[in-house]
């Protein structure tokens, strides 16, 4: 009697087990034992393609109704004639069946289903189901977003153990006029045995608590076992939304339970708007006036971080018949376009234009981040045990605020000065 599929297809992952359990021959007895692994191999995958084109000829066995997705019974397979030609139409039939409305669904999309699960798993196409189709898995890896832009350029000081936080003790400036350098420190031109007097520095404490940012995610055995790149899709995925959640933190968070935020720092600077200025615009004077609020000692570390919206009215800046702003490309070797000789990093998290932070000069040196043991991923069976559902969780521990607590005024002039400036609202 001729085997069924998935019995075939349980040989062919002990075959394929046993080759590479063999390892690289070293001898001619080696050798031959590899070569004779690898012809089981083979002839296991043409036993398997000759039962699915078999199987292809037979009436399909699904029953399919407008309330409810084909179900495959037995060991039914989908054809080779009938797979997805391309990622991209797989994702055209997925979109139609979600929004079908009881049509009847694309004959290709089709998958086992048996109990609910709580997590994803084959039983929903939306749920993982329709990543099981293994042609298209490593084409699903490249659909990455952009990893954390912010945090990686931050002041980080890892925590170690027994350790939940970090009290730092910070000198308490905020004016260079003359008694008030590192908060009281003066040095006086005196004459000979004239008595000197006395000062001394202010300090102030930053206190940073580690705060959690948790995910998690159940997956079936079965799903896990089918869809042989989800896990690492599962990990890329939880490891960009954490460093998005992260970076939005250091942009504009408000401390209660995370990072505290630039957007809501007393040391940030805003730049007013020019006199008359047209709604929803970025003018050159704005930014040569958002450079001049920069603390001198920043301008070889900041970055500005723009809403992209704010993109089109940069490329025609110039201060007379000279560009402030390079395009990515210009100079060789940079990722990034300059203003005023600074990367520019468009972020989702920059308000739309014409809003306050749709444009900020920061110096992320200036930021100080905590962080214990990086971002932790754990796996456990047990928790779904008897669902035959893997648990996926997901921590980081991490604390962050501007190292400023006010913006600096000047030694001579009074436009106070900062690591992060950013331009008020244009309505």
């Amino acid at each position: 009697m001729p085997k069924d599929i998935a019995s075939l297809r349980q040989e062919r992952a002990a075959a394929y087990e046993a080759l590479v359990a063999l390892g690289h021959p070293s001898n001619d007895d080696q050798q031959a034992a590899f070569d004779a692994a690898e012809t089981n191999v083979v002839q296991l995958d043409r036993q398997i393609k000759a039962a699915e084109r078999v199987q292809s000829l037979k009436s399909s066995t699904a029953i399919v109704s407008p309330a409810a997705p084909a179900i495959i019974t037995g060991d039914t397979q989908v054809g080779d004639d009938k797979r997805f030609s391309s990622f991209g139409e797989m994702m055209v039939a997925v979109a139609a069946a979600a929004n079908s409305n009881g049509a009847a669904r694309d004959p290709r999309l089709q998958w086992q289903t048996f109990q609910a699960a709580s997590g994803a798993s084959e039983g929903v196409g939306a749920d993982g189901g329709f990543l099981v189709q293994q042609d298209f898995a490593g084409e699903l890896l490249k659909l990455a977003h952009q990893t954390a832009v912010l945090a990686p350029r931050t002041r980080r000081i890892p925590i170690g153990r027994n350790s939940n936080g970090l009290r730092i003790n910070a000198v308490k400036e905020t004016s260079r006029a003359t008694g008030s350098r590192y908060g009281g420190v003066r040095a006086y031109w005196t004459a000979e045995g004239e008595q000197k007097l006395a000062s001394q520095m202010k300090f102030r404490q930053m206190d940073l608590k580690l705060h959690k940012l948790a995910g998690i995610s159940y997956v079936t055995d079965e799903l896990l076992e089918d869809a042989v790149a989800l896990e690492a899709v599962l990990k890329d995925a939880f490891a960009e939304e954490f460093a998005f959640v992260l970076d939005d933190s250091i942009f504009e968070g408000d401390g209660a339970g995370k990072p505290f935020g630039i957007m809501n720092s007393p040391a940030l600077v805003t730049v007013a708007k020019e006199t008359s200025q047209t709604a929803d615009t970025i003018t050159v004077e704005n930014i040569v006036k958002m450079w001049s609020r920069l603390w001198s000692r920043s301008r070889s570390n900041a970055i500005w971080t723009i809403n992209q919206q704010v993109e089109p009215q940069l490329y025609t800046m110039k201060i007379g018949d000279t560009p402030i702003y390079l395009p990515n490309g210009t100079i060789a070797g940079s990722p990034y376009a300059t203003l005023m000789g600074r990367p520019v990093v468009p972020t989702e998290f920059n308000s739309a234009l014409g809003d306050k932070g749709d444009v900020v000069l920061m110096d992320l040196s200036q930021y100080l981040m905590i962080e214990k043991g990086g971002l932790k991923q754990d796996v456990s069976m047990h928790v779904r045990f008897v669902y035959d559902e893997s648990t996926f969780r997901f921590v980081l521990r991490v604390d962050g605020q501007p190292i400023w607590e006010a913006p600096l005024t000047p030694f001579k002039g009074t436009d106070t000065l900062s690591p992060f400036v950013t331009l008020a609202e244009r309505a």
